[in-house]
């Protein structure tokens, strides 16, 4: 028996004449039902072609790498391997899929491999930095104490990086407060205010973007080291981490402050506020997550130099708590310094100091997430429950227990004034209206 489909009763101006709801359609003659597309997750042909291509890829390897070619190491290993998967990936997609599909596929390898490779590199980096330096990390006097009285041979329990640290944090704050107050103001003008020198301003800040470090150092020894005899101190560190922050700082504020919608500004100028009272009101509060993004960003970018603090800071192993006077060292310039040395303790504070600025430079990074991490305009959760509490007290009457006896008395008062008020009011249109009376007139009744 054949089946068949029945149409509804209510059939459209469009129905064949004659069809009625006791008409039937062969199923047959329906067209076949479309194959449903899935469009993400990982299925189980996609995990067997990914095995079957990087156990293929990695026998063809050993095999190629081992037998027949003159290579050797393991770096060669790993890269002849990762492009024979890829091929063999390429050939296994394309015998079961289409060519459309087997290129969403290849990108979404490299992507995956790529996010692989960058997270496996960084797990390695503070791996070696974390064994290596866990000798003079695991010391308390490591975070406590200077290196004042300890020489190449002294033991590990003896001297440490707290002057370096002191000296990084002081430094960087002198950085930070030269270089991100410069860098705002510049992308607001670039961005908001522009004019004739808005394209040689751009080009001047791209350029010192890529400003190797060493030259910032040189010019900051040349210009205020040797002519304006200012000595070798934290301070002039700064100077040259100001000159490396502040391009960072300027680019990536230019990019938030142009992000923020133009109809905030457009509502401003509605309102009658000028161009920077809308610039400090509406357009810097709107970027504040983006802008607290890009102080982070060049934070991090001048807490590791070295090559301006080895020309500009000078070398010390004692305690300087003032960076305007005498030399002060910090963590880079400790590393570079120690790390040489022909003693395994000197070399295990090193990286031990090596594993601290990068956990610096991880905060640093974190806190840019954090902060960057909502769109111009949008509010924190904080923000939303304060205003949510606000307009939840807005909305709920006031008690009437909650009115102060002296804001009572002064209410009752102000409506008997206006009572007393009204009253003397039509008391007064009475008597204008009250007949006049006329004299020698006979008095009437009423008049009496």
């Amino acid at each position: 028996m054949t089946d068949t489909l029945t149409p509804d009763a209510g059939a459209g101006p469009g129905t064949a004449p004659g069809a009625g709801p006791t008409d039937a359609v062969p199923m047959d003659a329906l067209p076949p039902a479309e194959p449903r597309i899935r469009t993400g997750g990982v299925t189980r042909a996609d995990l067997a072609t990914l095995a079957g291509a990087a156990g293929g890829s990695l026998a063809l390897d050993w095999l190629l790498h081992q037998r027949l070619l003159p290579f050797s190491g393991a770096a060669g290993f790993l890269i002849l391997w990762y492009l024979l998967f890829l091929a063999f990936y390429a050939g296994a997609g394309r015998l079961q899929w289409d060519g459309q599909f087997v290129r969403e596929r290849m990108v979404a390898v490299l992507a995956w491999s790529s996010g692989i490779l960058v997270a496996t590199v960084i797990v390695l980096q503070i791996g070696f930095l974390a064994v290596r330096g866990v000798t003079a990390a695991s010391h308390l006097n490591f975070f406590t104490e200077s290196m004042e009285r300890t020489a190449g041979l002294s033991p590990i329990t003896s001297g440490g990086a707290l002057h370096a640290v002191i000296g990084s944090l002081e430094q960087l704050g002198l950085a930070t407060l030269f270089a991100v107050p410069l860098g705002i103001a510049a992308a607001v003008y670039l961005s908001e205010t522009g004019g004739r020198f808005a394209r040689p301003v751009r080009s001047l800040v791209e350029a010192m973007t890529a400003l190797p470090s060493i030259v910032a150092g040189l010019f900051v020894l040349g210009v205020v080291i040797l002519t304006l005899g200012v000595e070798r101190s934290g301070f002039a560190a700064s100077l040259a981490l100001t000159v490396m922050m502040m391009p960072i700082v300027t680019r990536a504020a230019e990019v938030v402050i142009r992000l923020v919608p133009g109809t905030l500004r457009e509502a401003s100028y509605a309102l009658g506020a000028s161009q920077w009272r809308t610039i400090w009101t509406v357009v810097l509060p709107t970027a504040r997550p983006g802008l607290a993004t890009a102080v982070v960003l060049g934070m991090a970018r001048g807490i590791g130099e070295t090559s301006p603090v080895l020309l500009t800071s000078g070398f010390t192993t004692y305690f300087n708590l003032t960076p305007f006077s005498e030399q002060q060292l910090n963590l880079p310039l400790y590393i570079w310094n120690y790390v040489k040395l022909p003693y395994p303790d000197m070399v295990s504070r090193a990286f031990a100091a090596a594993l601290t600025l990068m956990a610096l430079v991880l905060v640093l990074f974190v806190t840019a997430r954090v902060l960057g991490g909502r769109r111009p305009g949008d509010l924190s959760r904080r923000q939303r429950r304060r205003i949510e509490r606000e307009s939840a007290g807005a909305r709920r009457p006031a008690p009437a227990r909650s009115v102060r006896p002296a804001v009572a008395l002064r209410t009752a008062q102000a409506a008997r004034r206006a009572a007393a008020t009204r009253q003397a009011a039509a008391t007064r249109r009475a008597e204008a209206v009250r007949p006049t009376a006329v004299p020698g007139a006979p008095r009437t009744a009423d008049s009496q």
